[in-house]
């Protein structure tokens, strides 16, 4: 497979027109995952980009896919709250642009083993650093009151109480470690979805996801190390789809230009 037959980034064309990247640039693309953003931006111009990735099988794509860009690329591995760590050392300590795209990566989504999907039957993993507590240790383990929370705070899913129930109900009698026997469960605890709407396990399944990788966590620490390390007029490029990383961006960007509402008197 070609490097860009893997991926074709979301918005590719609006974060260049945002960046803006000139020769002799350094941009940290934060989230590598198959590496749309960092070939788009190395192409634009003569400058220099550091992918960041959590996940192994990422590294090795970014070892194996950009070696025709030489020096001009650089690939670091670990979770993007440890910017200001991972680029410290480096020519990327004071970066001119930093870009985020949000959320999993579409080869994590399209191999089972990974657990992501419930498109196809596979482990119940969804660790995007494949360490950690699993989503099948969080399904078995966790109080079934604090698991409709989870669901109920990652997922917006409100029918998360019944969700948590009948997963409690079924790990009573075995452990849950398929991803089909979750997407089952969610299933049977819901209505049947009409025509155009989307599976019901969805959200239960975004819910797992984003509290087995600390997503919120890692968002908030990110943004706060992205500010201290650009350099005075850089750009910080922010790319979401959950409507809770979304709140959380725009309230970052908006006291930080000044667009924060004032306290009453």
């Amino acid at each position: 497979m070609s490097m860009g037959a893997l991926h074709q980034p979301v918005m590719l064309p609006q974060i260049i027109s945002a960046l803006v990247p000139k020769d002799g640039d350094h941009i940290v693309d934060a989230t590598f995952g198959n590496g749309g953003y960092s070939r788009g931006i190395l192409n634009q111009a003569n400058c220099f980009v550091a992918g960041i990735d959590r996940d192994p099988d990422a590294i090795l794509r970014a070892k194996a896919q950009m070696q025709s860009f030489g020096k001009k690329f650089t690939i670091l591995e670990g979770t993007f709250s440890r910017i200001e760590h991972l680029t410290a050392n480096t020519q990327f300590n004071r970066p001119d642009g930093i870009v985020f795209d949000l959320g999993v990566c579409s080869t994590q989504l399209d191999e089972p083993e990974r657990g992501f999907s419930f498109k196809s039957d596979g482990p119940l993993d969804m660790r995007m650093s494949k360490v950690g507590e699993s989503a099948a240790d969080i399904v078995n383990s966790t109080p079934e009151k604090e698991l409709a929370n989870i669901i109920f705070t990652y997922g917006d899913e409100r029918a998360s109480r019944r969700i948590a129930r009948a997963i409690s109900t079924k790990r009573e009698k075995a452990p849950l470690l398929r991803t089909s026997e979750l997407a089952h469960i969610v299933r049977s605890a819901l209505p049947r979805a009409k025509k155009g709407q989307s599976d019901p396990a969805t959200r239960t399944f975004q819910a797992l996801r984003i509290y087995v990788n600390n997503e919120i966590g890692e968002l908030c620490d990110a943004l706060l190390a992205s500010e201290r390390i650009l350099q005075k007029g850089g750009i910080l490029a922010v790319v979401s789809f959950h409507s809770l990383e979304d709140r959380i961006i725009k309230r970052f960007f908006n006291q930080r230009a000044g667009y924060a509402p004032q306290p009453s008197r």
